[in-house]
């Protein structure tokens, strides 16, 4: 008895949720994230201010809500791509064109939903600590591909330093061997997977994040030309095949 009523109040708890969020995301989509209130978002659902606040602490609570889901989302597109790339028998350099490809075209196609995972969303948020683990699983499919690569000698300053935060951060390690099995035993290959990912990280933030806010309107080329130059470069520094 109780069992069959807990089911149904917890599923129209899940649905009013999912209804919350997706009008969230509208309105982010509309007036971008300084607009988000929770009081807007009860208006236009036709419930009280106090409803919702039964399903969403505050806004910051459904801003974290928000930045999990655009994390997982993110990380999906990429894993995606590696799947297929890696049952094409593609390359480590075609593969790394073609997981950079997914991450800009799941970004440029949710702009609003990519700008929340970019820094702070708003003054004074602070996200929860568990979206560290996500952020990690949308670089972990590039850590094989640089893991194998050899870094020329420009990086070997930026190589060191990965080097030394694998030794002081177990997890970091524990990241990069899940991703790339074969870098368990060796420091210098999980170095090397942890360099690139960071300067592909740099790379994507700073062109799909330009892209996604419109910079590159009227400047005469495409996001995805630039994007495909940059990590042609990227892959030259590590001399992938």
């Amino acid at each position: 008895m109780v069992q069959g009523q807990e089911g149904p109040r917890a599923r129209y708890r899940e649905q009013t949720r999912a209804e919350i969020k997706a009008t969230a995301l509208r309105q982010l989509a509309e007036s971008g994230v300084g607009a988000l209130a929770l009081t807007r978002i009860a208006k236009e659902m036709g419930l009280s201010g106090p409803a919702l606040y039964r399903y969403f602490a505050s806004r910051d609570d459904l801003l974290s809500a928000l930045i999990r889901e655009a994390y997982d989302d993110a990380a999906t597109a990429v894993a995606d791509a590696a799947a297929g790339a890696e049952a094409a028998g593609q390359s480590p350099r075609v593969r790394l064109h073609t997981l950079g490809g997914a991450y800009r075209a799941w970004a440029v196609a949710e702009p609003h939903r990519y700008l929340l995972i970019q820094g702070a969303p708003v003054p004074g948020y602070v996200a929860p600590a568990d979206t560290l683990d996500r952020a990690r699983a949308v670089l972990g499919p590039f850590l094989p591909l640089f893991a194998g690569g050899s870094p020329g000698a420009g990086l070997a300053t930026l190589v060191a330093e990965m080097e030394a935060w694998l030794a002081s951060d177990a997890p970091v390690g524990a990241w990069v061997a899940g991703y790339a099995p074969d870098t368990a035993l060796d420091t210098r290959r999980a170095a090397h997977g942890l360099a690139g990912a960071v300067l592909v990280w740099a790379q994507l933030h700073g062109s799909v994040g330009l892209e996604a806010v419109g910079q590159f309107d009227g400047t005469g080329h495409r996001g995805d030309t630039l994007l495909t130059t940059q990590l042609g470069l990227l892959a030259d520094a590590f001399a992938l095949d």
